[in-house]
């Protein structure tokens, strides 16, 4: 093919550069120097997802409002409670020796396309016009201060866990969040858990929150300011494990049919229209890499440079706490501390507001962190320390040094320094060293475990950051390969009470699964790796389909519903009615009743939604006095009754026929763009619906809501590489590359995800010359 050629002018490029597009809309860049070659991915994020990166700035820095109206206030005060305010030498030197340069000369490549949609106002994204906004231009600090778009850890399950316990146990609350290695949370002397009210974190989760647009929100006035403080119950913002997660896993030459490394790496996140994360290539004479990011952050988290391959999941180290205040008579802005009152730091920040006068509001903090809730007539206040308050955790910013690491040795040294969000990297060479390691900042915590609220009144304080060389790793391992879910994945001989590093993991259906399959494996390729990321067998109903092969039941609906589940595969396939019903009968009767059984109260109820799977499981697989009669049998009675419910709802749902059932008659994924809630989207930009199989609980993660089945979140990038022969690698990202509705490859690699397809992830440039469809001629100004 004939590539398309266009040349354009660039404000601050040293030397001519080039963009080529392949055909699936991957951006292979190619510069003379590092400067040149960062300024051009800055240029290239704006040119395909400037509405995205545009939006990622103004919310992270808190500028919504100035753009969108006073229905965004609350929103823009709750984002700069958490604005690192830091030394910023100190900033800089955590992430890279030259994190600064790369920096400049990223948002200098973005201020240049930005000057040059001003020139030619036709390549502006369409939702600026529909919306009546301009981009704006970034300060190279705008990248790392943002703390807010990065995966959090478990304040709001401290708050939701003192809730709980407040009104039921610590036994019930394991059906909303498991607890590994098991443990009974205490509460601080003194500190009453029942007093502490769910919305104390309202502005934490708003904070934390993607952007909504409707109608009622763009038009909202000063006066309905702190209406829109609340954050809706489908996802848009998703701190449930059930839905957080990725997987990971290196596989050593021994155990390939290539004798080569295989790295595998699929990271899961909200689903979103654009993507989160771009695959993009990264070409100059000092540096070589191809792989996946954020669209607003320079460099590559996941991918390889030509040497070395690396990937991450997330690993669930505690980062943050909430503290609790008893707050000085008379004077909301003093808290006890100590013998005495400590009073708070107070901001007064003044915020744009479109269509009114500037506002000031006040921005308050404690020793800790930003307060988040006040009660002045209860005497109450709480704040929330997180390790974004420390130097180098903006998230993934390790990445513009360990992205550029050329042995295991190098990686393992700029991994001591990694602060968030906290994960687990594997790792692969071109000399065959695979490896394994945790890394991020994990709080000291002298006389508490993380899991329940604390006094801020000193008793209970952080002994700093623990030494990252304590962290467990591997190195070619005896069993041939290593490989993360977000399990808890500690060694057993790990002492958690001395070196406490968290106790709330994802439930581990996709790390057994993961396992199983690599250890029946003896030569992995390319291939099943794909497979193996698009796999859709759960854990979960394996579980609980055993459990129900020994039952038999009288009930006219229970007897054909035991008969669809007793010879299923357990596989949750797009055609498949046994995955349809299981998953029906999970969400929609089984968790609820269970719920209703062991949680008396509706309150206590609605905070367990959606529910820990291995906590609903074990309470099923080994029932207790909370079953009446007696254990077993009321537990079978509840499953027989749910399940003929849910044979039930699936007849109504899709006939009468259980041969024309089908999981993807129900469960699809679909991209919707942010401004479809307010009725104004661009033509054509929602991608969807697309029947997939899976859940939450397979390697083809694909969590949906309960409402509707609609994927919410999973994997949108998946990526197979081939250590060594690195035009062997795959790729795929959803639903496509570009931001721009308009793009070709706006929405092209949707249907591809959705059939668990992959395409070509080439990396030497007569490959890439071959598949290349658009050439950017990019020339100094």
């Amino acid at each position: 093919m004939t590539p398309v050629k266009v040349t354009i002018a660039v404000e601050g490029l040293a030397e001519p550069a080039s963009i080529h597009v392949d055909r699936w809309g991957i951006p292979h860049l190619k510069a003379g120097s590092l400067d040149d070659l960062f300024l051009v991915q800055g240029f290239n994020a704006a040119r395909d997802r400037l509405w995205q990166i545009d939006l990622w700035r103004k919310r992270g820095l808190g500028l919504l409002a100035a753009d969108f109206g006073p229905g965004y206030l609350a929103q823009d005060r709750a984002s700069r409670l958490f604005l690192y305010r830091g030394d910023m030498t100190a900033e800089w030197a955590a992430y890279a020796p030259d994190a600064e340069a790369i920096c400049t000369a990223f948002v200098a490549g973005i201020n240049a396309y930005v000057a040059l949609t001003e020139r030619e106002p036709e390549r502006l994204p369409p939702e600026f016009g529909l919306l009546g906004t301009r981009p704006a231009r970034w300060a190279p600090e705008d990248v790392v201060r943002i703390r807010t778009h990065a995966l959090s850890r478990n304040a709001v399950s401290e708050l939701q866990r003192a809730y709980v316990m407040g009104r039921a146990d610590a036994r019930t609350d394991l059906l909303r969040k498991m607890i590994e290695p098991l443990r009974v949370p205490e509460a601080a002397p003194g500190l009453d858990l029942a007093s502490l009210p769910l919305e104390a974190l309202d502005a934490f989760k708003l904070a934390t929150a993607a952007v909504t647009f409707s109608p009622e929100r763009l038009s909202a006035s000063l006066d309905q300011v702190f209406a829109w403080t609340k954050v809706d119950d489908i996802g848009e913002v998703i701190r449930d494990s059930a839905f957080e997660g990725s997987n990971n896993w290196v596989v050593h030459g021994s155990r390939t049919a290539t004798g080569r490394p295989i790295l595998g790496s699929d990271p899961h996140r909200t689903h979103a229209v654009p993507s989160l994360r771009y695959l993009v290539h990264l070409s100059s004479p000092e540096f070589d890499a191809i792989g996946t990011g954020e669209a607003a952050v320079p460099g590559i988290s996941l991918g390889h440079n030509g040497h070395s391959a690396f990937a991450l999941t997330i690993f669930n180290t505690d980062q943050e706490d909430v503290y609790v205040y008893e707050t000085a008579p008379g004077d909301a802005d003093a808290y006890r501390y100590g013998n005495g009152f400590e009073r708070m730091r107070v901001l007064q920040e003044r915020f744009a507001v479109k269509g009114a006068p500037d506002q000031t509001l006040a921005l308050k903090f404690t020793r800790h962190g930003p307060v988040v809730f006040e009660n002045p007539l209860k005497r109450l206040a709480l704040a929330v320390r997180s390790v974004w308050s420390q130097p180098g955790a903006a998230p993934y910013l390790v990445s513009l040094s360990s992205m550029r690491s050329k042995s295991l040795g190098e990686f393992r040294e700029v991994m001591r320094r990694w602060g968030t969000p906290s994960v687990n990297q594997v790792y692969a060479d071109v000399t065959g060293t695979i490896g394994w390691m945790p890394a991020g900042y994990a709080p000291v915590r002298p006389n508490w475990d993380g899991l329940l609220p604390v006094p801020g009144d000193g008793r209970y304080e952080w002994a700093g950051m623990r030494d990252q060389r304590e962290l467990p790793s591997a190195v070619d391992p005896a069993r041939g390969y290593c490989a993360t879910a977000n399990e808890m994945n500690l060694p057993p001989d790990w002492p958690h009470d001395e070196k406490k590093l968290g106790f709330e993991f994802t439930e581990s259906s996709r790390a057994v699964r993961i396992h199983e399959a690599l250890d029946a494996q003896d030569r992995h390729s390319i291939a099943d790796a794909c497979a193996l990321q698009t796999d859709v067998l759960s854990v979960p109903a394996r579980r609980l389909c055993t459990i129900l092969r020994s039952m038999t039941s009288d009930n006219a609906e229970a007897l054909p519903a035991l008969a669809l589940l007793r010879d299923w595969d357990f596989r949750l396939e797009v055609d498949s009615a046994a995955a349809a019903l299981f998953e029906v009968w999970w969400t929609k009767h089984l968790k609820g009743a269970l719920f209703a059984a062991l949680a008396p109260d509706p309150a206590v109820r609605s905070v367990l939604l959606p529910g820990d799977p291995e906590g609903i499981l074990q309470a099923l697989e080994r029932p207790d006095d909370r079953f009446p009669p007696n254990p077993r049998d009321g537990r079978d009675a509840l499953l027989l009754r749910t399940l003929a419910a849910a044979f039930s709802d699936c007849a109504e749902r899709m006939g009468p026929d259980p041969t024309a059932w089908g999981w993807g008659k129900l469960h699809h994924g679909f991209f919707e763009h942010a401004l479809s809630g307010a009725g104004g989207a661009p033509q054509d930009a929602d991608v969807g619906p697309l029947s997939t199989g899976g859940s939450a609980s397979t390697p083809m993660h694909t969590g949906y809501r309960a409402s509707d089945f609609r994927v919410i979140a999973g994997a949108s990038v998946r990526m197979a590489i081939d250590v060594g022969a690195w035009d062997n690698s795959v790729c795929i990202n959803a639903p496509g590359q570009s931001g721009d509705p308009r793009s070709p490859h706006y929405r092209d690699l949707a249907p591809l995800w959705a059939q668990g397809r992959y395409v070509p992830m080439l990396y030497s440039w007569p490959r890439i010359d071959e598949a290349t469809q658009t050439v950017l001629h990019l020339v100094p100004a």
